[in-house]
């Protein structure tokens, strides 16, 4: 799917119906929104009963959502490692997994 390009479909019982709504271009949900958005939307496909076009687009919308969220983790992670770099704590580029734990 091209970068930008946003899906619409229904992601909540409340507003379900055979035609799809409106939903945020995942580009602009914070982490949060598009962290819950895509528990409502993995909960959907996992009940199944879905018509396979509502799945096939509740899958690309969830990909999409999962991006974003993605997006949201390496900025956070990037931006702590500047902090960690400037207070002369860990090398930039680090991260928790590169430490090794003592026994």
């Amino acid at each position: 799917m091209p970068a930008g390009c946003w899906l619409t479909v229904p992601v909540t019982d409340a507003n379900f119906t055979d035609d799809p709504v409106d939903v945020p271009d995942p580009s602009t949900l914070t982490y949060e929104q598009a962290r819950d958005e895509l528990v409502r939307v993995v909960g959907r496909l996992e009940a199944g009963g879905e018509p396979l076009e509502v799945s096939l687009a509740l899958w690309e919308r969830g990909e999409a959502l999962a991006a974003r969220c993605q997006q949201w983790l390496d900025g956070a992670r990037e931006r702590l490692a500047a902090a960690q770099a400037a207070s002369g704590g860990s090398p930039a580029g680090s991260s928790p997994d590169d430490v090794e734990e003592e026994p």
